[in-house]
C-alpha cells in the first residue's frame, strides 16, 4: 500500500513540475509531512526525481530547436557552481533548521507568486 501512494505522491510532483510549479514544492512537504522522511533524504529525492524530467524536457526542447548553445554556458556554469554550492551548506545544516528554511523558502515563492499575479491584472 506505502508503494502507491508514494508512486501517487512521485507522479503528483512530476506532473506539477511539467507544469512549471516545481514538483519539489510538492514532493519535499508530501515525504517530510506525511512519510516521516527526513529533510535531507526528502530533497536528495526531489533532486534525484528531477534528473529523468529535465531530460525528457532537454530533448523536447532540442527538437523544437529551442535551445541557444552560445547562451547556454552562461546559464550551466553558474548553475553547475551554486547547485553543488547548495549542496554543501545543506549538508551542513541540521535536518530541523533546513526544514525551516524551505518552509520560508515556499512561503516566499508564494508571495512572489501572489505579487507576480496582481502585476499581471
Amino acid at each position: 500500500m506505502s508503494f502507491i501512494v508514494f508512486m501517487l505522491s512521485g507522479i503528483t510532483g512530476g506532473i506539477l513540475g511539467g507544469m512549471g510549479m516545481g514538483g519539489g514544492t510538492v514532493l519535499i512537504p508530501i515525504l517530510t509531512l506525511f512519510f516521516s522522511v527526513n529533510q535531507h533524504t526528502a530533497q536528495a529525492v526531489n533532486l534525484i526525481s528531477f534528473i529523468p524530467m529535465a531530460v525528457a524536457a532537454l530533448s523536447m526542447h532540442l527538437r523544437n530547436k529551442l535551445v541557444n548553445f552560445t547562451k547556454i554556458l552562461y546559464i550551466i556554469i553558474p548553475a553547475a557552481f551554486f547547485s553543488a554550492l547548495g549542496s554543501f551548506i545543506a549538508k551542513s545544516i541540521q535536518g530541523g533548521s533546513l526544514q525551516k528554511l524551505f518552509g520560508v523558502f515556499l512561503i516566499l515563492l508564494s508571495f512572489l507568486q501572489l505579487l507576480k499575479k496582481s502585476k499581471q491584472k
